[in-house]
C-alpha cells in the first residue's frame, strides 16, 4: 500500500548512507532542571524514565560500553546493521556544561559503528553556545536534536508541571532549525482534559514549526507517578480512545502537517509492569502503522492536504 504520509526511516537512510540502521539508546547520567531543584523537584507528572530505558543502559557504564552492549542486544534480536545512531535519551541531554557535553558526544562519535547522534532534551536547556557546537558536529555526521514539547497549550503544560511554556519550545525549535540542524518534537496525545477536537486544533500550530520530524505518544499512565494519582482520583479527565479512534485523530493531525515534516512514531511501548492501565492490550505500535495506512486510504487523504500553515523558513 502506498504511504500517504512522510515516513522518517527513508530520510534517515538517505542522510546516513546506511540501508539498515539501529538506534542505540544511552544514559549519559544527566538529570533535569525539573528534578534537581532548579525549577522543581517533582518532575513532569507523567514521567517515569526507567520505563523507557533499555536494560543495557546505565550511567554507571561508559558511553562506549553502552553502545557495544546495545549493538549486541539489537543484533541478537534483529540482525546486524550497517550503522548505528546513538540516542542520548535519558532526561535532558543538553543540561550540562559544554565541555562535558562535548566529551560525551565525541566519545559516541568515535565508536566505529556509529554514523550519527540524536540528542533528546528539554527546550529550556539549550543556548547559542551549545547549538553552535552541535552545528559543528552536524557538518561531520548526522546529528538531530529532539525536544520534548508535549503540548502547544500552556494550561496543559502547567497542569503536567512542565515548567516551561510553548513559546520556549517554539524558540528552541526555531533557533535549532535556523542553524541547519535537524530538529524533532515529541508530543503527547491524551493528557488530562484533552479532547480529539483540541488536539486536531493544535495541528496548525505544530505545522508552523520548522520541524524535521515529529514523534507522537499516546499518554501512558505509569505506576508511581503524579499522573497515576490524578487518574485514580479523576479518571473522567482522561480520554478513553480505542486504537481505532486514536488512529482517526492521528490521521486528522497528519493531514494538517506539511509533507516536509516526517512522522517518526505513532505511539510508544513500555513493559506492562510499569503501566497502571493497558487500554489497547494486544495492539502493538507496529500494528498502528498499518491501521494508519488503511485509514488514510479510506479517507483518500494525504499528509498536508489540509495544511494551510507553512513552517517558518530556516534562516
Amino acid at each position: 500500500m502506498e504511504r500517504r504520509y512522510t515516513a522518517h526511516a527513508p530520510r534517515l537512510r538517505a542522510a546516513t548512507g546506511c540501508r539498515h540502521i539501529r538506534k542505540i539508546s544511552v544514559d549519559a547520567g544527566f538529570t533535569c532542571p525539573n528534578r534537581d531543584g532548579t525549577l522543581s523537584h517533582e518532575g513532569c507528572t507523567f514521567c517515569r524514565n526507567d520505563a523507557f530505558t533499555p536494560a543495557y543502559c546505565s550511567a554507571r557504564k561508559s558511553i562506549t560500553r553502552q553502545i557495544d552492549e546495545g549493538m549486541a542486544f539489537h543484533a541478537g534480536r534483529r540482525g546486524e546493521a550497517d550503522g548505528c545512531i546513538v540516542y542520548f535519551q535519558s532526561y535532558s541531554n543538553t543540561y550540562a556544561p559544554l565541555d562535558r557535553l562535548a566529551s560525551l558526544y565525541q566519545e559516541a562519535l568515535r565508536h566505529p559503528g556509529v554514523v550519527g547522534l540524536v540528542i533528546g532534551t528539554r527546550p529550556d536547556t539549550v543556548d547559542s553556545e551549545k547549538l553552535d557546537y552541535i552545528v559543528g558536529l552536524a557538518r561531520q555526521r548526522y546529528v538531530a536534536v529532539e525536544y520534548g514539547i508535549e503540548s502547544t497549550d500552556d494550561d496543559t503544560l502547567r497542569l503536567i508541571n512542565r515548567r516551561h511554556n510553548f513559546l520556549t519550545a517554539q524558540r528552541a525549535v526555531e533557533q535549532t532549525a535556523a542553524r541547519g540542524i535537524d530538529v524533532g518534537a515529541h508530543l503527547i496525545l491524551g493528557l488530562p482534559d484533552q479532547s480529539a477536537a483540541t488536539l486536531i486544533a493544535q495541528a496548525p500550530i505544530i505545522a508552523r514549526l520548522p520541524l524535521t520530524s515529529v514523534k507522537f505518544h499516546r499518554l501512558q499512565i505509569f505506576r508511581s507517578t503524579p499522573m497515576a494519582e490524578l487518574w485514580q482520583r479523576e479518571p473522567r479527565r482522561f480520554a478513553a480512545w480505542s486504537a481505532e479512534e486514536y488512529i482517526d485523530i492521528l490521521a486528522e493531525i497528519i493531514r494538517r502537517l506539511p509533507p516536509s515534516m516526517a512522522i517518526e512514531r505513532l505511539s510508544g511501548e513500555v513493559p506492562p509492569r510499569y503501566l497502571l492501565t493497558r487500554p489497547w492490550q494486544g495492539v502493538r505500535s507496529s500494528e498502528l502503522w498499518g491501521m494508519l495506512d488503511r485509514r488514510m486510504e479510506q479517507l483518500d487523504a494525504r499528509q498536508g492536504d489540509l495544511c494551510f500553515d507553512k513552517p517558518s523558513e530556516r534562516r
